[in-house]
């Protein structure tokens, strides 16, 4: 019960995250770029100072430290650049689709051999997100942003999988934070954004540095404490779950609407995803590597 509480606090912690973004960029208070540059500093001092507080000292290194910055970097900003044409909907499609491919395919990998009824609740929830997020016949996709997205997701997907590794979760959560800070400072001056830029505002530069230091590196920090007693198919399927909370926070806080469609595919995600913890909750201990 206490993995499963921890990992519900994390999908809204991610909901969070969207819910920031939205109401940074649809301001607009802030361009996307800025936005995930601010952001990850953010994290990074955040971070750093906590656990200078606690421990004294930071510690860099680390197994899956490779994985876990490669991947927040290409999260990070394939995520802004994804989000500078397409829509919300298609763009969390995308983005959890290859989510759900890259960790299912990295535990296989792995070793882990999810039971059926973890496949087919997969199959399900995502049906339900699928159904709920499919562009409309009038959709104009770019397919250098929709590639974009398939990267931001890799990203994310081989992050998620570099966290079973780590020993000290907040640690780890705050070395990776730190690697990445310079980087992406370099990498934002560099990426390009809107025609029209925006300039940035109080409220958005404040928005940005909330999800940097609280959402996400607290939330990811809590992550990587979820992983290791999860199967990763299981935490595949659990962040299927992620944008139905950001809309459900968007009904509550942005004032968007209620729809019927989006409580039909509620119900349809939530159900694959309680489908495929049936018998993985059991076996979540199997699945460490000694």
């Amino acid at each position: 019960m206490r993995v499963f509480l921890l990992t519900a606090l994390t999908m809204v912690a991610f909901a969070s995250n969207s819910l920031l973004n939205r109401a940074a960029l649809a301001g607009p208070h802030i361009d996307a770029i800025s936005f995930g540059t601010i952001r990850l500093i953010a994290g990074a001092v955040a971070l750093g100072i906590l656990m200078v507080a606690m421990r004294g000292a930071l510690r860099l290194g680390g197994a899956g430290r490779i994985g876990g910055v490669v991947g927040l970097m290409l999260y990070l900003y394939a995520f802004s650049v994804a989000y500078v044409t397409l829509d919300a909907g298609l763009g969390a499609l995308i983005l959890f689709g290859t989510v759900q491919i890259t960790m299912f395919a990295g535990s296989l990998m792995g070793g882990e051999r999810p039971p059926l009824l973890r496949w087919l609740g997969a199959a399900l929830a995502f049906s339900g997100l699928a159904w709920l997020l499919w562009p409309g016949p009038d959709a104009q996709t770019s397919v250098l942003h929709a590639g974009a997205m398939v990267v931001a997701g890799i990203g994310w997907g081989i992050y998620s999988l570099a966290g079973r590794k780590a020993s000290d979760p907040l640690m780890a959560t705050a070395a990776n934070f730190i690697l990445c800070a310079p980087l992406g400072v370099l990498v934002g001056l560099a990426m390009p954004v809107q025609i029209d830029p925006i300039p940035m505002t109080g409220w958005g530069i404040a928005l940005a540095v909330v999800c940097g230091a609280v959402t996400s590196g607290l939330g990811y920090a809590l992550w990587y404490r979820v992983l290791p007693d999860l199967p990763g198919t299981v935490a595949a399927v659990a962040q299927l779950t992620v944008p139905i909370i950001a809309m459900a926070g968007g009904m509550l806080f942005l004032g968007e609407a209620l729809t019927v469609d989006f409580a039909i595919a509620a119900v349809v995600v939530l159900g694959g995803v309680g489908l495929s913890l049936i018998r993985g909750q059991g076996k979540a201990g199997s699945t460490r590597k000694p």
